[in-house]
């Protein structure tokens, strides 16, 4: 059985060789593996490093670009039974990681699954903490519900042929498919065992942009959500006292508190503005979407 590793880039050129040896080192026993590059006009290193360590690469020209249009690019170039995604700017954490990820789709536990995400480097503490609440320490073989990440996830390709990804999403093309999957019958996975650090580099203004395209999209996902200027304010609230608790708990509030409140207002404030056009989301719903918390840890964990 081949998985087929599928990365976009866009100027990945930081990250990108240790990815591709951290892959190249990986002891597959469920799989063989090849490794898909998709780049959308890359004006760094990122092809020689693509081409240094033997990808397959294609492309897809930038003004083309859409997450989900890129992801169908990608595996429909690639010619694995697995379809692998991973970020240009992930990095697996064990050498294992392919095995992990892709074993509930061998054993038919599920058919698309993702793993486990964690900070590193330029990450920031309030995000090491969002990474904390969604890619938790305990397994759901299977999980309810339909979240999924494609940062770290793999799906079965006769799933991709038969749904594919929505070309129109400006983010979330994960959670569409992943719904599209739940609805049909089919299953999820979470397997924390398959970790990958994620590490992002962004300016505030960059994750202002990233939230708000990302609750854009969520409306077409979830079109219940609404996200007015009073929830704004009550989970920045919410998120910067939890924040400030844990960054007390670990040492580190006074060298974190500013990057706490402007994190979390850059979170908050994209949601809002992507979002708040659209219907009301029931109170429970919203409080388990948005506050910072893990609220599942129980139910999954043994």
């Amino acid at each position: 059985m081949l998985a087929s590793i599928v990365i976009r880039t866009y100027n990945e050129e930081r990250y990108l060789t240790e990815l591709l040896e951290k892959l190249r080192s990986q002891d597959c026993r469920l799989t063989d593996m090849e490794i898909v590059v998709v780049d959308s006009g890359s004006t760094d290193a990122t092809l020689e490093i693509a081409n240094r360590h033997d990808c397959l690469v294609t492309n897809i020209r930038k003004e083309d670009f859409t997450f989900g249009r890129s992801l169908n690019v990608g595996c429909d170039f690639a010619h694995g039974d697995i379809l692998v995604f991973i970020s240009g700017h992930c990095i697996p954490v064990e050498n294992y990681w392919l095995d992990e990820l892709v074993k509930p789709l061998v054993d038919d536990t599920a058919v698309y699954s993702y793993g486990r995400q964690i900070g590193r480097d330029t990450t920031k503490f309030s995000e090491k903490l969002h990474f904390e609440k969604y890619f938790p320490t305990y397994s759901k073989l299977p999980q309810e519900g339909f979240f999924c990440n494609n940062a770290n996830a793999a799906l079965q390709r006769k799933i991709w042929e038969k749904f594919k990804f929505n070309e129109e999403l400006t983010g979330l093309e994960d959670m569409y498919l992943a719904k599209q999957i739940v609805n049909s019958g089919e299953k999820i996975a979470y397997n924390a065992n398959a970790s990958v650090y994620h590490i992002h580099d962004e300016s505030w203004e960059q994750v202002i942009v990233r939230y708000e395209r990302e609750a854009y999209a969520l409306q077409r996902i979830m079109p219940e959500v609404h996200f007015r200027l009073h929830d704004f304010l009550w989970y920045l609230l919410s998120g910067v006292v939890s924040d400030s608790r844990e960054a007390l708990r670990q040492g580190v509030f006074t060298k974190k508190v500013a990057e706490i409140i402007a994190f979390r207002f850059a979170h908050y404030w994209g949601t809002y503005k992507g979002n708040h056009e659209h219907r009301k989301l029931s109170a429970d719903m919203k409080y388990g979407y948005f506050y910072p918390k893990d609220l599942e840890k129980e139910k999954y964990e043994t």
